[in-house]
């Protein structure tokens, strides 16, 4: 740390000079940051080039890559994931949990239901949407492994499926996404720094932050967020493509699934342009009351007793399991330990710069200790008894023989359909869970494309609206691009190179620890 930073008042001891944007350029109506926004804009642009010319050697490469880097360091990954959990659940009993972000007259911008729905929309709304049913299906018939070697479709592999599904979508994951978003959020409120993530290095790095370093850093969360959401964006239109012909008849070809990411590109091109209240605010909102709905509808529809033996179930077995499944060493149901759990772990802190710079972003004005048990603790409590309702109900249809689920995992797009098809009311509830897909995916483009504009621009939250859309189009194009000229051995190149950074990411995220108490301490 250099002399100018280390003889400021204590309370001022991690305050920079150095003001969001001070080194950008106005290039076609956009504000951007040059080093980031032009490096990150030409190795999309080769990537996309690449991958399109040699599809086939750019998957096996990006997947060698993810695979080398998963079975190399699935220790790390496991030690960061514990050490992640511990220190959000410290975040909350120590007195540092006082702080206020924005400092102690700051007041929160949004009411706690605005800000739940948005965070928990861009953190893994989606994502319960597709596997909360695949899932538990996949554990309980040993599709891919099965947890801790559970025997498949007894009442022990019933527990252990429904105790590692929720160990995939509960603490550790919101723990990876509570990190960064305390980390940007405390150093941008409430030290004045800008709105990147560089700025979480502050403590450890000075000024040097401001350097190329701190330039490699944020390209990096620029390459990850941008692929990991085209990514998303292109698998999701073919599950929303699958749902499409099994409930009506429409052709699942390229062209049905390019016109979704173009249907999903427009409107969140049009939210992105209204902003946070105007645009990214309604549409959680209305993912959330849409999500009740189903959620609600599925509970009454099966059985209210079974749901709640069934919420039981799910949380006790993630309670006895959570240390079990935790562990790295010698570890024997290596294909589910590496196929899943290391997988996720490496997805999960690929997505954190942009889900964790999006929760710092609307977050302001909260308390540490509020921030991370709405962050860490509801969520969780959340897909708790989401996944009782919808990955049970699955797991009760395999066990009956009721349905296509009766014959195992198949098309994994069509897993939540084929589970509803077998509810009243079919035709209106699967509808309503595509609709729900579209807007989990239109919310998570806006948000990304918010992150993005701000990274970007030098840390600046009020990028110009052709920034917004500049980078809201290049999510959708790289998607359909992919798609139509590479197909899902494309997409899949892409999704490998996105869970890639989750390597460098762990050890950020780690590093990001050490800084945010470092900064904590100065203002208890």
């Amino acid at each position: 740390m250099n002399e100018e930073v280390h003889f400021r008042p204590k309370s001022e001891e991690y305050t920079s000079d150095y003001k969001a944007g001070q080194d950008n350029i106005q290039v076609l109506g956009m504000d951007i940051h040059n080093p980031v926004f032009t490096t990150s804009a030409v190795a999309i642009l080769a990537f996309i080039t690449l991958t399109l010319i040699f599809p086939a050697d750019a998957k096996a490469i990006l997947e060698g890559a993810r695979t080398w880097s998963i079975e190399t360091f699935d220790w790390l990954f496991m030690i960061g994931g514990n050490v992640f959990v511990l220190f959000c659940l410290l975040m909350i009993v120590l007195p540092v949990g006082k702080v206020r972000l924005g400092g102690a007259a700051a007041k929160p911008e949004f009411s706690r239901m605005s800000w739940f729905s948005m965070l928990f929309a861009a953190g893994m709304g989606i994502g319960l949407m597709f596997w909360s049913v695949a899932e538990p299906v996949a554990y309980y018939t040993d599709w891919w492994g099965t947890p801790l070697n559970a025997e498949a479709k007894t009442p022990a592999g019933e527990a252990a499926a429904m105790g590692a599904t929720m160990f995939h979508w509960g603490l550790h994951p919101w723990a990876i996404y509570g990190v960064v978003a305390l980390a940007l959020g405390f150093f941008t409120y409430n030290k004045g720094l800008p709105l990147t993530i560089r700025s979480a290095f502050y403590p450890l790095l000075g000024e040097r932050v401001w350097g190329p370093i701190g330039h490699v850093i944020d390209i990096v969360a620029v390459l990850a967020t941008i692929f990991g959401l085209a990514t998303s964006l292109g698998l999701g239109a073919s599950q929303a493509s699958a749902g499409l012909n099994f409930l009506f008849g429409v052709d699942n070809t390229i062209s049905t699934q390019i016109a979704v990411i173009v249907v999903v590109t427009s409107i969140a091109i049009f939210s992105v342009v209204r902003g946070l209240d105007g645009g990214v605010k309604i549409l959680s909102n209305i993912n959330m009351g849409l999500a009740a709905l189903l959620l609600l509808f599925v509970i009454v529809a099966g059985s209210l007793s079974g749901f709640f033996s069934n919420l039981w179930l799910t949380v006790s077995s993630y309670t006895t399991e959570i240390l079990p499944l935790s562990n790295w060493i010698g570890r024997e149901d290596e294909k589910f330990y590496s196929g899943w759990t290391v997988f996720y772990w490496a997805w999960w802190v690929s997505w954190s710069p942009f889900v964790g710079m999006f929760i710092a972003r609307v977050s302001k004005g909260r308390t540490v200790r509020e921030f991370m048990i709405a962050v860490l603790l509801i969520p969780t409590v959340v897909s708790a008894v989401w996944m009782a309702a919808f990955g049970a109900q699955a797991l009760d249809q395999v066990q009956s023989g009721t349905g296509a689920l009766a014959n195992g995992l198949g098309d994994v797009s069509l897993a939540m359909f084929q589970m509803l098809e077998n509810l009243p009311m079919a035709q209106i509830t699967s509808a309503l869970a595509i609709l729900l897909v579209l807007v989990f995916f239109v919310t998570s483009s806006d948000s990304g494309s918010l992150v993005i504009d701000s990274i970007t621009a030098g840390g600046k939250v009020d990028a110009p609206v052709p920034q917004r859309i500049f980078w809201a189009v290049l999510e959708g194009l790289i998607a359909g691009v992919l798609l139509y000229g590479g197909g899902s051995e494309a997409l899949k190149a892409l999704q490998a190179g996105a869970i890639t950074t989750g390597l460098p990411f762990t050890v950020i995220l780690l590093l990001m620890c050490i800084s945010i108490y470092k900064g904590l301490k100065t203002e208890v």
